[in-house]
């Protein structure tokens, strides 16, 4: 696309760091426990991006129980995800987040973002496990020298996207013990009084425990985020 018919078209190309962050659990919360505590769960989660956020440029857009955000560099990005997804995993009412960032050039229209790197970065977020935060080189880069803690992972072939890319994960929040996930909703121990047996996963509740007795097949086991 030449620059002249991008401009009268309304399209802009930039450079962003574009971040996607959803509730690994929340389908499972909708089926078992019904849309009514699946939208409290997701109005709290929303409340939380906007206090991370303050300071910060407004969501992109809402995808169900997944939020598009965009900054300007992965600097702006891992200061505001780093108040989010620490304030996630103390908070005992949300199910673990799944989280990604990739940096690079961009299509903007108006307040929405498009192009490959968004592209890949859903692609990311999509194969991040409960609790884990996938970045790209650049940004990992950026955390490693701001003294955040980063493991490569290698490069990983994504859904649609023809080549391979190599993925980091940052820990900005505790690192989720896969076998203390629930594998249901995928809320992280010990947001309940209930014990984990010494064979077999933890629930955060009966009902939790009951879905997965009736189709285990359904609701596989976490694996660990590393």
């Amino acid at each position: 696309m030449r620059g002249g018919e991008s401009e009268r078209n309304g399209f802009e190309t930039t450079t962003a760091t574009v971040a996607f962050v959803d509730l690994a659990g929340f389908s499972a919360i909708t089926d078992v426990y019904g849309d009514g505590i699946a939208i409290a769960l997701l109005e709290r989660f929303e409340a939380m991006v906007r206090e991370a956020l303050d300071g910060h440029a407004p969501p992109i857009k809402w995808i169900g129980d997944e939020v598009m955000l965009g900054f300007p560099d992965p600097v702006a990005a891992l200061t505001a995800l780093g108040r989010l997804l620490p304030a996630c995993r103390l908070e005992p009412s949300l199910p673990l987040t799944r989280t990604a960032l990739n940096h690079g050039s961009v299509i903007r229209r108006g307040g929405d973002l498009f192009g490959s790197t968004v592209n890949i970065a859903a692609r990311m977020a999509a194969l991040a496990s409960p609790g884990q935060l996938l970045a790209t080189a650049s940004v990992a880069s950026i955390a490693t020298a701001s003294g955040i803690e980063v493991r490569e992972l290698g490069d990983v072939r994504l859904r649609s996207v023809a080549h391979e890319v190599a993925l980091y994960s940052i820990e900005l929040a505790d690192t989720a013990d896969p076998d203390w996930i629930d594998p249901v909703c995928k809320m992280h121990a010990p947001y309940a009084a209930y014990s984990r047996p010494r064979s077999g996963p933890w629930f955060c509740s009966d009902v939790c425990a009951e879905a997965y007795a009736r189709a285990p097949e359904i609701y596989p086991r976490p694996k660990a985020s590393g």
